[in-house]
């Protein structure tokens, strides 16, 4: 069951990026950037992940290497059929790794706060999907209006 109690053979993008938004949020508690991610292959959620760079002082622990690493390896025909959602467009190293397992689908939450590697995704034949969440949006907003520097750090600016 997901978090509202929802089947989740039954869920749609919509449900399945509410995985990555409460990902998001409990990095966002932490004290970290709020980035969520979720990976999904035939209905199934495999795990999610969340920004853990100010936690773990790590230099590569966005949302979606971070659900990457805590679901594991897993064979190249698996993740031929998954979709990732995210909360933020993809920067260039998600990206990367999305395309390296050759995942083929992106689900994103909104890409108003920051555009990542979208055009990259596209021209390696990814679908990627805009849902427009405005929860995602206010909670990048919250967080880059509260912790510039630790944003500007995230995506590497001054």
């Amino acid at each position: 069951m997901d978090p509202l109690g929802r089947n989740e053979d039954k869920l749609d993008d919509q449900a399945f990026l509410e995985f990555a938004i409460a990902a998001a949020r409990q990095g966002g508690a932490e004290g970290g950037v709020p980035i969520g991610g979720a990976l999904v292959v035939d209905g199934k959620l495999l795990g999610v992940g969340y920004n853990k760079r100010v936690q773990q002082g790590s230099a590569i622990r966005h949302g979606e290497t971070d659900c990457l690493e805590n679901i594991g390896r897993l064979p190249a025909s698996v993740y031929a059929k998954a979709t990732m959602y995210t909360t933020l467009s993809p920067c260039h190293m998600c990206s990367g790794a999305i395309l390296l397992y050759g995942i083929p689908r992106v689900v994103l939450g909104e890409n108003q706060t920051f555009m990542g590697a979208e055009d990259l995704l596209r021209s390696h034949g990814v679908e990627v999907i805009n849902l427009n969440s405005q929860e995602c949006k206010d909670l990048m907003e919250k967080f880059i209006s509260e912790k510039p520097d630790i944003w500007n750090e995230d995506i590497g600016e001054e």
